[in-house]
């Protein structure tokens, strides 16, 4: 069966799933129809209206495009507006429109982690680690129950929502315990008497949930359990961090470097014939790498003891004040930090989609030259 684009939404989900994109960002479809067929796939790094023409030329159903042509909030799209006018354009010609962008840097083995194979071996982890909490974990039910009604507790606050872990159901743990308590003269207790301090072998029961199932939940949990009062509890959940998905990379190298060896190996690396460069006598070891526009992770690597940071971009006062606090700077060119990747995006798109041809815009670049 032909692919659609929803196809391409799945395969870009397991690769650079969109919730660990930065929450300032717009990612995701931007464009088009998710049941519409997908046979052309083109990649670029910014859609421009020549991308935009070479994309209507080559009858692309799908530009993927890393930066976000659709940023900030757009109230009018009209041809006024370059924006707007290649949005317009894409819609009239029928091409979808998706954007990774800082999901595809934050993945594991994504850019940021393509960008780091430049230096050399070494110790690799992110500079600011992403942390996960699945929609179905955000909460913990616990209750206690006598053991004979704990099977049944157990499937109906499934049947609410709760105990789903991944493709997992029903998932639950229980303890035994002992419980205690003295009903007053108006209670009814479904074990014991009245007025009487009781002692009941019980067993504890967990299960996670979402938010959105915790009033059903407790309500369905009320309703079969066998006790007067049940005792339940609810605990939030913090998000888990997870090991190599984040902002930046910190590589230690295996063998220390000065920074102009470096600068080569950055320069091989991306294909391009200079960069900029602070320090370049220094020999480093701690190195910092951000894709892109990288000054919102100066002070992270300042305060990580990095004293290389390498990336496409910084402000002038941001790189002065990294590099008079002991961190040498190298700054590819924005762009030139990020293209080299699309080639293998390219290959592992290929590979999880049928019957489609991936080609890279011959139309993008950077528009910045060496004069």
């Amino acid at each position: 069966m032909p692919s659609i684009v929803r196809d391409f939404e799945n395969a870009m989900e397991a690769m650079a799933p969109l919730a660990f994109a930065a929450p300032w960002d717009n990612v995701g479809l931007l464009v088009g129809r998710r049941e519409a067929p997908v046979r052309r796939i083109l990649l670029t790094i910014d859609l421009t209206a020549a991308v935009l023409d070479e994309a209507i030329a080559e009858r692309i159903d799908l530009v993927c495009t890393y930066h976000p042509v659709m940023f900030r909030a757009i109230q009018r799209l009209t041809d006024q507006q370059p924006n707007s006018a290649i949005l317009l354009r894409a819609i009239q010609a029928g091409i979808a429109v998706y954007s990774p962008h800082t999901a595809l840097d934050a993945a594991a083995d994504g850019l940021t982690d393509w960008l780091a194979d430049a230096v050399g071996q070494g110790y690799r982890r992110p500079l600011v680690v992403s942390e996960s909490l699945p929609a179905t974990q955000e909460l913990k039910v616990v209750t206690y129950a006598p053991l004979e009604v704990i099977d049944r507790l157990r499937d109906v606050m499934a049947s609410a929502g709760a105990g789903r872990i991944g493709h997992y159901d029903h998932c639950s743990f229980a303890a035994p315990g002992t419980g205690t308590f003295r009903g007053d003269s108006s209670t009814h207790p479904a074990i014991g008497a009245k007025e009487r301090f009781e002692r009941v072998e019980e067993q504890r029961l967990e299960m996670v949930c979402p938010v959105s199932a915790l009033h059903v939940l407790i309500s369905t949990l009320r309703q079969f359990h066998p006790y007067e009062e049940p005792a339940i509890d609810v605990y939030p959940l913090r998000a888990i961090p997870l090991a190599k998905v984040g902002g930046g990379r910190k590589v230690v190298l295996d063998e220390p470097a000065t920074v102009s060896d470096l600068a080569e190996r950055v320069k091989t690396h991306l294909g391009i014939d200079a960069v900029k460069g602070a320090d370049p006598g220094k020999t480093v070891r701690h190195i910092a790498l951000v894709p892109g526009s990288g000054g919102d992770f100066v002070e992270t690597a300042l305060a990580q003891e990095c004293d290389l940071f390498i990336t496409g971009e910084l402000t002038y006062h941001t790189a002065l004040s990294a590099w008079t606090r002991g961190c040498a700077v190298i700054l590819t060119g924005h762009s030139n930090s990020e293209r080299g990747f699309l080639p293998i995006l390219a290959g592992r798109l290929a590979e999880r989609l049928d019957a489609v041809d991936v080609i890279m815009s011959r139309a993008d670049r950077t528009f910045f030259e060496i004069i």
